[in-house]
Formats: C-alpha cells, sequence, structure tokens
C-alpha cells in the first residue's frame, strides 16, 4: 500500500472506507456494480444487507431487503415469504436475477442467493 493510500484510508470515513470495501468485492467476485443495473437485464450483483422487512398482505406477503454495494442499492423481493434464515440486516449476499421494478425502486424478484461468510469479500 503506497503512502497516498495509506493516508486516504487513515482520513476516510467509516462509510467512505465500508463502501471502497463493498465495490472492492464487486470486483473480486465478477459482479456488476448496482449503479449499472439496468430494469429488464439479468444480473449478479453482491453487497451488505441495509435493511429487511416482512410486509404483510392478503393477497401476497413479502419479504423485503434492500442490498447495498457502495456504488448504489436495489432491492431483494421475496413473494410469499415471512422470514428466511440468515436474510438479515449487516450480513453479505450475493444475488441473482432479472431486474424489475418494486415500489418504484430496482429489485430482484425471488433472486436466487448465496450467504457469504463473515469476513468474505
Amino acid at each position: 500500500m503506497g503512502k497516498k493510500s495509506l493516508l486516504q484510508r487513515l482520513t476516510a470515513s467509516a462509510e467512505n472506507l465500508d463502501a471502497a470495501d463493498l465495490q472492492e468485492a464487486v470486483e473480486v467476485r465478477s459482479c456488476m456494480p448496482m449503479c449499472d443495473t439496468r430494469r429488464g437485464h439479468q444480473v449478479k450483483v453482491v453487497g451488505r444487507l441495509r435493511s429487511v422487512t416482512y410486509t404483510p398482505s392478503e393477497t401476497v406477503p413479502t419479504l423485503e431487503a434492500e442490498l447495498f454495494d457502495g456504488s448504489d442499492s436495489l432491492d431483494l423481493v421475496w413473494l410469499g415469504q415471512r422470514r428466511i434464515a440468515g436474510v438479515e440486516p449487516g450480513r453479505r449476499i450475493v444475488a441473482r436475477g432479472r431486474v424489475g421494478v418494486h415500489n418504484d425502486r430496482l429489485a430482484i424478484y425471488n433472486p436466487w442467493y448465496e450467504l457469504l461468510p463473515a469476513g468474505a469479500p
């Protein structure tokens, strides 16, 4: 690590350092940055879950999770689910699927996903 990058890391905010670490995981895992995702495209993304919300409904209950990769975020939406073991705020996850829209935000419905172990890029 050069002097300039060490100085940048020492003076950067925790939020900026976290975003940089998440962006590194995007590269390491050959994923698409969320800032580049577009509606209708099949994508593979990686990031950290910021929030997980269960929304009860008389028709189809949903479990929604906001996934952030340091560049942007999108929602993962599981239809008919109340809870999924391991899907909780702070967890790193890789997800794949077709990007659509849910509540005016980009989202992947019923994504294929992989929960990453703590400390994994």
